[in-house]
């Protein structure tokens, strides 16, 4: 078994999420693939079948098989355009399917699924809040908290400084339970600087994951997210995570004002070299 070791959205080639891609003739048990995501030791990796015309792709986190991943579709992206060249590839996922664009120079552009959000209960917000160390008074009222999809599920909290999303501190177990019963694979946490650049830092204790330093799905998701609020900004910007775990990451975001279209997200992508 040959896992690639790449790491998406990647600035200057340095930073970007770490992800394992494997290809395969035959996906092995997801049992097998739940201990191979445990032994790469990323938040996610994704698994591919070659399928008709596209590419069936499973991924897999450490501690639950997610149905999208963003930061692993432009890692396999890249691989698949070191594979078999520049070109558009569809994949194929559990719930969806999806599109590819592989570009030169170890750079790609997925298309997500359809997008949708919805409102999110008082009494779980404040649980949330209170096991993040926040209260209501530390969001900014110009974001409303919503739960948002783009092939998987995040809470979107906008908080009112940099200072507080610098200082991001949560209870792991209690938000891991919180993230269960919703079914969510982040909370992300964002402050805007501009109408085309947002700062986020998203927890992925669902995944057994303290911090996610680059994640394509919730940047899908929070396009999604300020298409439906109406929000007036740019349909294109720019998403920097992970500067405070000092692995600095950049995810580039097109979105249609058409509710529920996908989303157009890209980044680079780097090789990991193992020490």
């Amino acid at each position: 078994m040959d896992v690639l070791k790449l790491a998406a959205f990647s600035h200057n080639k340095q930073g970007g999420n770490p992800a394992g891609v494997v290809f395969y003739n035959e996906f092995p048990t997801a049992e097998e693939m739940m201990r191979i995501a445990k032994e790469v030791g990323y938040s996610e990796t994704a698994f591919l079948v070659k399928q008709n015309d596209g590419w069936r792709v499973r991924y897999f986190a450490p501690e639950l098989e997610v149905p999208f991943c963003g930061h692993a579709t432009i890692a396999l992206g890249a691989a698949l355009g070191e594979k078999f060249g520049e070109n558009t590839y569809q994949l194929f996922l559990n719930d969806s399917q999806i599109s590819i664009r592989a570009e030169k120079d170890m750079k790609a552009t997925l298309q997500s699924p359809n997008t949708k959000t919805e409102n999110v209960p008082s009494e779980f917000l404040d649980k949330v809040l209170a096991s993040f160390h926040l209260t209501l008074d530390s969001l900014n009222p110009a974001f409303p908290p919503r739960f948002a999809s783009a092939g998987a599920k995040h809470l979107i909290l906008f908080l009112k400084s940099r200072e507080l999303l610098k200082d991001m501190q949560y209870e792991f177990d209690e938000t891991r339970k919180l993230m269960m019963e919703k079914e969510l694979i982040t909370i992300s946490l964002l402050w805007q600087e501009s109408d085309d650049l947002f700062h986020s830092r998203n927890a992925f204790a669902s995944g057994g994951v303290y911090e996610d330093p680059a994640t394509g799905a919730a940047a899908a998701a929070l396009a999604g997210y300020l298409r439906d609020i109406n929000w007036q900004g740019k349909n294109e910007f720019t998403i920097l995570q992970g500067e405070d775990m000092g692995v600095p990451s950049r995810l580039n975001v097109k979105y249609t004002p058409t509710k529920g279209e996908s989303i157009a997200v890209s980044g680079e992508v780097r090789r990991i070299i193992d020490s």
